[in-house]
């Protein structure tokens, strides 16, 4: 049986095959197995629709985010202002209430 790739947009191994398309259950995207994916791999930090992130960046979040280590969840349409990109092209970091949080871009968009 042949392994189960990771996911390309949000790099999460939580993958599974549908019979036509792989599909991710933690972002929803989904892909085929021949297609090439570079987001991510060509260093370049894009949001859920593909578009390119820059420092200082507003986005909005597209889904309730539980977050690790506190009983704090960040609402779907949450506005975050000014991001920082960090050294892995599928992280921003940013700051939501005062805390210093590090998002997955799978989950923003511009």
């Amino acid at each position: 049986m042949a392994k189960i790739p990771a996911c390309p947009q949000c790099f999460l191994e939580n993958t599974y095959f549908d019979g036509t398309m792989y599909i991710c259950p933690d972002c929803g995207y989904e892909w085929s197995g021949e297609q090439e994916e570079d987001n991510g791999i060509d260093g370049i930090s894009r949001d859920s629709n593909g578009a390119e992130l820059m420092d200082g960046d507003a986005v909005t979040v597209i889904k309730d985010l539980k977050v690790k280590g506190s009983s704090m969840v960040i609402k779907r349409g949450t506005k975050v202002k000014s991001i920082r990109l960090t050294e892995n092209p599928s992280e921003v970091d940013c700051k939501i209430d005062g805390s210093s949080i590090v998002l997955k871009t799978c989950f923003l968009k511009k």
